[in-house]
């Protein structure tokens, strides 16, 4: 039988790493480097309170795994010898090293060109012989095995983003709510676009930019990759405007955005972390591991709110600003009945439980790979309020947060879109006193005019 001939079966005999694709892809590595999939952070044009600066998951705070930067890299094991984690840069698309904002040959040597791009490609952490680690090919032992998986070269595709995107915040499903495993190989009627009996689109068909940039942001990203061109169901590039027969439709669609009603719930294979209590440890004696005090739910009614595009975000180094209900609104959607831009939007609402620097009331990050081992939520607040701020001995309080996030996957079959009485109807499920309206508008013009 003839050997299977792969896309980059001609280009090398042996792959020795990244200097092997940087032989003949160097520009492209450096434009790599510079996005928002490698440096964690970028432009942030969406963002109103940003003045400017690159942002984005290695230099601001969330209220899931916090920051990355107290938790890169390293093999933390339970009481049983178990790996129970192994840092942060697990979904970062490097062999290790935390990206830098300069680039250097160092820099592009580790980027990893295989965990998009190489189909059925694996890798493990493994100490590196200088007291750090590394992540390498499982194959790495085995040439002729690793070279058959890197030459096995294409775009990425849905089992390869989901790798990272599904599993974010801890585990499947747990951060953000509509991009789930499920999604790699499922039907129209749990997803229109990527089911395998429908579009059966792969995630790039939708987010693919230029050089590397990745179109689209949601709504609680700070930074945004590829701003000259936003991503949108209706620009005319699938669906325009006026997507509808019925003109009743195409006029709602001008203050109501299309997931609204074309995704009813989300969550409907793997449960998601709606509350996250960092205040209250929690042990897993199964797992013999440590996690915050969380709550999951699953086949999620989203929250609704106006959205014209912009956010406005809890910054690390800036005193925390109390909503009216008393939280702290870590990402909050901006946009209002009043605003032109804006829309209705569906969101996953994600409440947490979060410490705040005393004095300067600052959000504060959780060192949480020492803690998933050990339990110690004070010395992890303290590790990584160092860290972060350079601050020792941290004295700190709680404070309860909120953040929006929006949900844009799982669309279903239009003959399961949202009807007009599932808002309208008496147990609509719109509240619309906090969207602007003193009750339901076609209450209130059924009331003035009767009909």
């Amino acid at each position: 039988l003839a050997a299977k001939e792969y896309s980059h079966q001609k280009y090398f005999d042996h792959y020795e790493g990244t200097k092997t694709c940087l032989s003949c892809h160097e520009k492209e590595a450096k434009s790599f480097f510079h996005s928002q999939h490698y440096q964690w952070r970028g432009q942030t044009p969406n963002l109103v309170n940003a003045h400017g600066q690159r942002l984005g998951k290695i230099n601001t705070i969330n209220d899931f795994c916090t920051n990355p930067r107290a938790s890169w890299i390293g093999v933390v094991k339970n009481s049983r010898g178990e790996a129970i984690s192994k840092g942060c840069s697990k979904c970062h698309a490097g062999l290790g090293l935390m990206p830098s904002e300069q680039e250097t040959p160092e820099q592009l040597a580790n980027i990893d060109c295989l965990i998009c791009h190489a189909q059925g490609y694996q890798r493990d952490l493994y100490p590196d012989g200088q007291g750090g680690w590394v992540w390498k090919p499982i194959l790495w032992k085995n040439q002729e095995g690793l070279d058959a998986v890197a030459k096995r070269i294409g775009m990425p595709t849905r089992n390869t983003c989901l790798r990272c995107h599904a599993g974010s915040g801890g585990g499947p499903n747990f951060k953000r709510g509509d991009l789930e495993y499920a999604l790699a190989d499922t039907t129209r009627d749990f997803d229109v676009h990527m089911g395998t009996d429908g579009a059966n689109l792969q995630c790039i068909d939708c987010h693919k930019g230029e050089d590397h940039r990745v179109r689209g942001r949601g709504s609680d990203l700070s930074g945004t990759d590829f701003p000259a061109k936003p991503l949108s169901c209706d620009d005319g590039t699938c669906h325009d405007s006026r997507p509808h027969p019925a003109e009743v439709l195409n006029l709602h669609a001008q203050r109501v955005a299309c997931p609204t009603c074309h995704i009813p719930t989300f969550a409907k294979a793997d449960a998601t972390d709606m509350v996250r209590d960092w205040s209250k440890p929690a042990y897993n004696q199964e797992a013999d591991k440590w996690s915050a005090t969380i709550e999951f739910a699953k086949d999620v009614k989203p929250v609704y709110a106006w959205f014209n595009g912009t956010t406005w975000a809890q910054l690390p180094g800036e005193p925390v600003k109390l909503q009216p209900d008393g939280t702290v609104g870590m990402m909050l959607p901006q946009g209002s009945r009043k605003d032109p831009k804006a829309r209705i939007y569906p969101f996953k609402l994600h409440r947490g439980v979060m410490p705040v620097l005393e004095g300067k009331n600052y959000i504060l990050p959780i060192a949480v790979e020492e803690f998933f081992a050990e339990g110690e939520i004070h010395k992890a607040i303290q590790h990584a309020a160092e860290e972060m701020y350079g601050v020792k001995d941290a004295r700190y309080g709680w404070v309860k947060t909120k953040r929006y996030m929006g949900i844009y996957h799982e669309v279903v079959p239009k003959e399961k879109a949202l009807t007009c009485l599932d808002c309208h109807g008496p147990n609509g499920r719109l509240d619309w006193k906090a969207l602007g309206y003193g009750s339901d508008p076609i209450l209130q013009r059924w009331a003035k005019t009767g009909k």
